[in-house]
């Protein structure tokens, strides 16, 4: 029996894993040469020692645990454990039989060290990606977000691990983004765009990445990759925006000059009529004369539009421009039944164009006081915001402006007056362009509108309206 023995001890030296047996009292019974090595023990000075005395930093370790349960439950084990007496990791497998327990072993500290670059490398691209990262289980409820994430839609960790993507779309948005996230679930990256809503409401434009998770070739997840475009929007729509003013300018101009000509012909002849007509036929003429004069009134609008001039800026004040135009527009209110009511600092001498600021706050005002057909109160706000930068507010109490509507105020004949030609408010967001200022419009539908223009206070001389 002998040689047997030592046989098959020489076949257990040459396993490459450590190795070493334990009776049921926990002594050694057997380690091999590997063993030995990763244990940085002599094996024959082990052989009949309790392994938790020789080793008792095990004990309160996953290996005391591990290897109790292999020999109550009669079932092998396999676990990862880190041994701190000697700074390494080990993949431990433990065999129970009737005997004690058998233990292979590996040093797997080297793997241990690149899986967990691994995993700060990743930590690092998901936590100092400037674009929000974030990924979900398969019903589309999130795992995880970044920093990034949480900025973007003001919602913080903790409530994104306690919902889904669904409240972030727009309800418009839900179905086509369900059936992208389903074509990523089933293993298609998917790439798109959509408006997301901020948890304070407001609607922020992105760019969507969703990639799947796949382990052992079956999708367990999505990761998700979301970048604000809300400014390059903003930026495409202006862009848009003044591709079809150049060309409104051009058509303005031909369709302008066209009607001048034979409605100054038109005038003069219906003028020579007048002069002989009975009081009869003058209550036509006073008629046809009323509407050649609103006729030539849009043609000069049109020329506005088509033709840039040349004007000299100069020191103007604001308050001044608005006492003047409420004054102006005075008896007009007052048949309407609207009361226009002024709160204003007193703020400083403003480079501009005087003239063209006071065509500005009649339109203004003169929408806000026939949006009030049954009377009402309009609000001119002037405050300074800041050293450079001064604020004028008009507010109305009338019958307000649709959402669906709103974005397209400023476009060029565009109105919601039965009258209108939508030039006024064209013309009026040119001017403050070319102030270097911007006019922000919000409404509600029978709540009213409010108009903020934004001026600075010093502006270049040049080209303008």
């Amino acid at each position: 029996m002998g040689p047997i023995v030592n046989d098959a001890e020489e076949i257990l030296d040459r396993i490459t894993d450590g190795f070493f047996s334990i009776n049921h009292n926990w002594e050694f019974t057997y380690v091999n040469s590997t063993a030995a090595r990763l244990l940085f023990r002599d094996r024959d000075d082990l052989i009949g020692k309790n392994i938790w005395n020789e080793f008792p930093a095990a004990i309160d370790l996953p290996f005391y645990e591990q290897y109790h349960k292999a020999i109550q439950d009669q079932t092998p084990v396999n676990f990862d454990a880190y041994f701190p007496p000697l700074k390494t990791w080990f993949d431990v497998r433990a065999y129970p039989s009737k005997k004690g327990l058998t233990v292979y072993f590996l040093d797997v500290t080297a793997e241990k060290k690149v899986n967990s670059k691994n995993k700060q490398h990743y930590k690092s691209l998901f936590e100092q990606n400037p674009d929000a990262v974030f990924s979900f289980d398969l019903d589309g409820n999130y795992l995880s977000v970044n920093s990034a994430m949480e900025k973007m839609f003001g919602y913080d960790e903790e409530e994104f691990l306690q919902m889904s993507y669904v409240p972030l779309v727009e309800e418009a948005e839900l179905k086509r983004i369900t059936t992208l996230y389903k074509k990523a679930v089933e293993g298609k990256t998917q790439n798109y765009e959509t408006k997301a809503k901020h948890k304070d409401g407001r609607i922020v434009h992105v760019s969507v990445k969703n990639i799947p998770i796949i382990v052992d070739n079956e999708v367990v997840g999505v990761y998700g990759i979301a970048k604000d475009i809300t400014k390059q929007k903003l930026t495409e729509q202006q862009l848009i925006k003044s591709e079809k003013l150049s060309a409104v300018g051009q058509l303005s101009a031909s369709i302008a000059h066209e009607i001048r000509n034979p409605l100054t012909a038109l005038k003069g002849f219906l003028q020579i009529m007048r002069s002989s007509a009975t009081d009869k036929q003058d209550s036509y003429f006073s008629i046809m004369s009323d509407e050649i004069s609103r006729i030539e009134q849009i043609t000069g609008e049109l020329l506005m539009v088509a033709k840039p001039q040349v004007h000299h800026f100069q020191q103007e004040n604001i308050n001044e421009l608005i006492n003047d135009v409420t004054t102006l527009l005075s008896s007009q209110a007052l048949m309407n039944n609207v009361d226009i009511h002024v709160s204003a600092e007193v703020l400083p001498l403003t480079y501009c164009v005087g003239n063209q600021l006071k065509q500005v706050f009649i339109n203004l005002i003169k929408n806000a006081i026939e949006s009030m057909p049954n009377g009402g109160q309009v609000l001119v706000s002037l405050s300074r915001l800041n050293a450079n930068e001064i604020a004028i507010e008009i507010k109305d109490q009338g019958c307000g402006i649709p959402n669906d509507l709103l974005e397209n105020i400023g476009i060029p004949f565009y109105t919601t007056k039965q009258k209108g030609t939508g030039l006024g408010m064209m013309t009026s967001f040119k001017i403050i362009e070319s102030h270097g200022g911007k006019i922000d419009v919000s409404s509600k539908s029978g709540e009213g509108t409010s108009v903020n223009i934004y001026l600075p206070i010093n502006v270049k001389e040049g080209i303008s309206l």
